[in-house]
């Protein structure tokens, strides 16, 4: 009995529609790409035999037959504001602080979401239909995009497809007119492809994945866009009317109900300080996204608190996008070899041909981790795309495949500890492999090298030599063993260019480390995810190591600027068997557990704001601050009537002018180290 067209076109449709959801929306797939094609095939077939059937929004119908004219001027139904942005961790508190001002005695919940690198559009759904395509032009008139937006197999040409399969969360309808804002943009891996299809055809590389989107979305002929594979995120709408959300997280789920792509990665907090803890963590897991973002955005998650926040001239103030400077260069792989770090994770690192990024010379740039290499095809002998964004060490973001001239070898990751043997093992749900003999010698050293680094117990005269020879010496298995080596100075003076003036150094540096106070300890104890800052929010907060060993989770996590990520990481720790025994070992020795502005009263900067700029000779910028506050000062990234002191090194630019400007008082870093030594 043969098939009545209209019906099976309205299945196949249907069917189309849901998987591209399940693939786009969902991550989800259902079908394979040959499934898929097969019902893609059988649609064009019947449309072809039934042009009458043929309508706009049908998933054939992505690529138009000619090339438009010009791009059109169209007037934006709402204005596309710019959003305010900072680049100053100080900053983003201060307006997180404006806005609790000006909703005084109200929760505010902050979302986090990450600030895609691409293109800016707006899309115009009418009864469900996509209508237009809008570039963000000047905010107020931007250009006619719709016949290159059709392309792209994210964007939805109807709403609300439930698919053959009910669907638990379709809604009844969609809005008569939606307008959806978001970021059309590209994947590393595509450019990666693009560059490879350039060399086949004899034409340039392209340089970057945002100027490849902003020249395909401008095209005249859609054939090009689509050749392009560009994605897109919603992250905002225009024209509300219609919307059922009440909050922001909501709005996402709703978009994604009607077959729309949400903006990933993005999470809820119920404070301020929660948000910016998470932004200081998710910064840290950027080389993870196969996309390039420049910034994250924090936004107010109530609609009705919105309205109330308003807007200025320029932007709304219930927005801020936290963003950061990134520098990029090419240069060549010579080789990969891996480090074993204090917590066991094997790191691969790519040892690169010096190339000069963000004004230093770099040589070096981390890989991760295994899943890293092999999802980039990083190779030995490739050219590679290095980039540094903020405080984040360098990392590879691309290979220029249409650069390998030959066929290179994949890398071997080890299957075995380099150092000890060990069988290494993968984190349970995670990426890392680590080595997981806490006695491994390598892991031993780099846990006694950070013990005795500045930022931690600041051992005087442990240098990495030392470490090393005190570790194959077996003269050291642990921390603690370091507060015995007084009781083995006839073995230490054995030791290759140990003197009695050397050895009377190092052990009085170990002795006067056991008063460094709790911040200083929980630094030094190499707690996943816990370095000075967050050592020193947990000092303040619990004052002695029983106090914060006692805590919850819960507790944990209630303190302000300490994610849940990071609250899991210390009680865990705290609470295994390595941790314990650590802890009750350097209490047997005598280390102090206490916060020391707790045990030990007013410190040497408490309540003054410091600000340090320029090149300095004996600290690093994190080291300094960490000083600033240890002694119980604030350090501060810009200067202000309210600044105390500016720390000037060598090259101090416009802070130090404006220092001088506002009457601040200006000092060295010698005199700075006798400020803090006044106590």
């Amino acid at each position: 009995m043969p098939t009545d067209p209209v019906s099976e076109i309205a299945r196949l449709r249907e069917e189309i529609r849901y998987h591209d959801r399940k693939y786009y929306v969902e991550a989800a797939p259902e079908i394979s790409d040959t499934e898929y094609d097969r019902l893609m095939k059988r649609l064009e077939k019947l449309e072809a035999e039934h042009p009458e059937l043929v309508t706009a929004d049908s998933p054939t119908q992505r690529i138009g037959d000619q090339p438009v004219e010009g791009l059109r001027p169209l007037e934006h139904r709402v204005p596309m504001l710019s959003i305010d942005n900072t680049y100053s961790l100080e900053d983003l508190k201060k307006y997180g602080d404006r806005v609790a001002k000006l909703l005084p005695g109200e929760q505010i919940e902050w979302v986090v979401e990450l600030k895609v690198d691409g293109v800016a559009v707006s899309l115009i759904y009418e009864n469900g239909v996509l209508t237009r395509g809008i570039t963000r032009g000047n905010g107020r008139v931007g250009d006619d995009i719709t016949h290159n937006v059709r392309t792209i197999k994210d964007i939805p040409l109807r709403l609300n497809a439930p698919g053959p399969l009910a669907i638990r969360e379709r809604v009844d309808s969609v809005p008569p007119l939606l307008e959806v804002r978001g970021e059309i943009y590209m994947t590393n891996s595509d450019l990666v492809l693009l560059n490879e299809t350039q060399k086949q055809k004899g034409e340039p590389p392209f340089a970057n994945t945002r100027n490849v989107t902003a020249g395909s979305i401008r095209q005249l002929d859609p054939r090009i866009c689509a050749e392009r594979r560009l994605r897109f995120f919603c992250h905002s709408a225009g024209d509300t009317r219609g919307l059922r959300a009440k909050t922001h997280m909501e709005f996402l789920a709703e978009l994604r109900s009607y077959g729309l792509a949400a903006t990933p990665y993005v999470e809820c907090f119920p404070s301020f300080s929660k948000a910016v803890a998470h932004c200081e963590e998710l910064i840290e897991r950027l080389h993870e996204l196969d996309f390039e973002i420049d910034g994250l955005v924090l936004k107010v998650n109530r609609f009705d608190q919105r309205e109330r926040l308003g807007y200025t001239s320029k932007s709304p103030r219930w927005v801020i996008a936290y963003k950061f400077e990134k520098y990029e260069a090419t240069t060549r792989l010579n080789d990969i070899r891996v480090q074993i770090g204090k917590t066991g994770a094997i790191t691969p690192v790519a040892d690169l041909e010096p190339v000069e990024l963000a004004g230093t010379t770099v040589s070096r740039a981390s890989l991760h981790n295994a899943d890293e290499i092999e999802r980039k095809d990083v190779r030995v002998g490739d050219v590679v795309v290095v980039e540094k964004a903020g405080k984040i060490i360098p990392h590879i973001v691309r290979v220029e495949k249409h650069l390998r001239q030959e066929e290179l070898p994949k890398f071997p990751f080890p299957v075995a500890c380099p150092e000890c043997g060990t069988k290494l093992v993968k984190d349970e749900g995670g990426v890392y492999i680590r080595c997981p003999n806490v006695e491994c010698p390598a892991q031993l050293k780099e846990r006694i090298r950070y013990f005795a680094s500045r930022n931690a117990m600041d051992i005087e005269g442990l240098g990495d030599k030392l470490v090393d020879q005190l570790v194959n010496d077996k003269l050291v298995h642990n921390c603690g063993d370091l507060y015995r080596l007084e009781q083995r100075q006839d073995r230490l003076l054995n030791m290759a260019r140990m003197g009695r003036r050397s050895m009377d150094n190092l052990l009085d540096g170990i002795e006067a480390s056991k008063n460094r106070g709790l911040a200083r300890l929980l630094n030094a104890l190499t707690i996943r995810h816990v370095g000075a800052r967050v050592a020193a929010v947990l000092a303040e907060r619990f004052g002695s190591i029983d106090a914060l060993m006692a805590a919850s989770v819960d507790q944990l996590s209630d303190t302000a600027e300490i994610g849940p990520i990071i609250a899991r990481s210390v009680y865990d720790f705290l609470h295994s068997q390595f941790g314990q025994e650590t802890i009750e070992d350097l209490k047997n020795v005598g280390v102090k557990m206490e916060s020391i502005a707790r045990a030990g009263g007013p410190r040497a900067l408490e309540g003054k704001t410091l600000v340090v700029t320029g090149s300095l000779q004996k600290y690093s910028r994190d080291e300094i601050e960490e000083l600033i506050t240890r002694h119980g000062g604030h350090a501060a990234s810009s200067v202000s009537k309210n600044t105390d002191y500016l720390v000037a090194g060598e090259k101090a630019g416009s802070k130090l002018a404006k220092a001088k400007e506002l009457g601040v008082k200006v000092i060295t870093e010698e005199e700075f180290e006798r400020l803090v030594k006044q106590k």
